[in-house]
């Protein structure tokens, strides 16, 4: 056994605890949380830390089969070029793939992760995941804009559900985004993910999605024909509100993620939809966009929010602590219990684990982070600030 105390411990069931006691047994299930009520007596063998001790994070979107696109991609140019470059680059060896994914998976454990939700275009991953301290979720995307092909690409995303299965894995098919799924593939994977726990889509990540959708002009029709997969001719919804109410599955929590360029109108709308989250990737869009979404926006409006990573093509770092510091500099007036929430306990509850992960309580075995070089009078993120892992 052993115990835990910090200048506060932020459990997620209640108010910031300070100077308070957590038990653990030797696997880091907790046994008890002792409020002190900031008055610590000292004791043998409690080890004490000078910052704020949380659950282990919880990274709601990743790509970790993109890990060996690290540094290879240039930034803010816009997501129909970022797209094709993906396209162009994502084919590589299976070794390199692999290697290249134990290394972000070591990684992100060692920032703190304990559930990431991942999204699969193909198994390469899978025995990664298999054998990680990391419990991943996999998110079996499907994409395909021929009308023509939408069949075909059904056919692949079962090859992958089994294959997904058979190492053992949580997965559930789900679509990439409404810009990248024509309405018929788009329909069956509806009648597909009929009984998902848990779904995700890639939405409003640029403006450029709009004109799309509405008229089938812009850059990213522009980037279809540049790279030589426009289809003869499209079919898709008409506009983010009516694709996500009508053509995506009803079951479930669903996952938006990006939401760059939301506003207040779209977030009422969809919000009529039940347990829908909203999945927020700062680092990701400063990389492509050099654009930063409204979190203040879905913060006021009472959205659920969570945090993800995005893939190592977009970003430096797979790190929830990483983002949470871009939310703080650009809102500064969302509070530090507020962002803890948003990456640990709300991420596990948009991923079906609350049960598991995301909060500090007697049963549970949620990983114990310690955040140092903090601003303890004002519950701040500093630019110095690092995360630890204590168990």
């Amino acid at each position: 056994m052993r115990s835990f105390s910090a200048q506060y411990i932020f459990t997620n069931t209640g108010l910031p605890l300070k100077r308070s006691l957590v038990k653990t047994g030797d696997d880091g299930t907790i046994i008890s949380v002792e409020d002190t009520c900031g008055d610590l007596k000292e004791k043998q063998s409690v080890e004490f830390f000078n910052g704020i001790i949380i659950p282990g994070f919880v990274n709601c979107h990743c790509h970790l089969e993109l890990s060996h696109l690290r540094g290879l991609i240039p930034e803010k140019t816009g997501l129909p070029d970022f797209i094709s470059q993906i396209r162009s680059r994502r084919e590589t060896r299976q070794e390199d793939i692999v290697s290249s994914a134990l290394t972000a998976d070591s990684e992100m454990y060692h920032e703190g992760i304990n559930l990431c939700a991942d999204i699969c275009n193909t198994p390469a991953t899978f025995p990664v995941k298999k054998e990680s301290p990391i419990q991943y979720i996999n998110m079996l995307e499907v994409f395909g804009i021929d009308p023509d092909k939408a069949g075909h690409r059904m056919l692949e995303a079962a090859v992958l559900a089994e294959e997904s299965g058979k190492y053992g894995l949580e997965g559930y098919i789900t679509p990439h985004s409404l810009y990248s799924v024509s309405l018929p593939l788009l329909q069956l994977i509806k009648r597909q993910s009929a009984h998902n726990k848990v779904s995700s889509i890639h939405f409003l990540e640029t403006k450029d999605e709009i004109p799309f959708l509405r008229h089938h002009k812009g850059p990213l029709i522009d980037s279809y024909r540049k790279s030589g997969i426009m289809p003869p001719y499209l079919k898709t919804v008409g506009d983010h509100v009516s694709g996500i109410l009508t053509e995506t599955t009803n079951s479930g929590n669903l996952i938006l993620v990006h939401n760059t360029c939301v506003n207040k109108h779209i977030l009422h709308s969809v919000n009529k939809r039940e347990n829908t989250f909203w999945c927020l990737c700062p680092g990701s869009n400063i990389f492509i966009d050099n654009a930063i979404p409204p979190a203040g926006l879905l913060w006021q409006e009472g959205c659920e929010i969570v945090t993800g990573t995005d893939s190592l093509a977009s970003n430096s770092k797979l790190s929830i602590l990483s983002e949470l510091k871009i939310l703080q500099e650009h809102f500064p007036d969302i509070g530090l219990e507020n962002l803890i929430r948003w990456g640990t306990i709300n991420g596990a509850k948009a991923l079906g684990k609350e049960n598991l992960f995301g909060k500090i309580e007697p049963g549970l075995k949620p990983g114990l982070l310690l955040l140092k070089d903090v601003d303890l009078v004002n519950l701040k993120l500093l630019p110095e600030t690092t995360v630890t892992r204590l168990i």
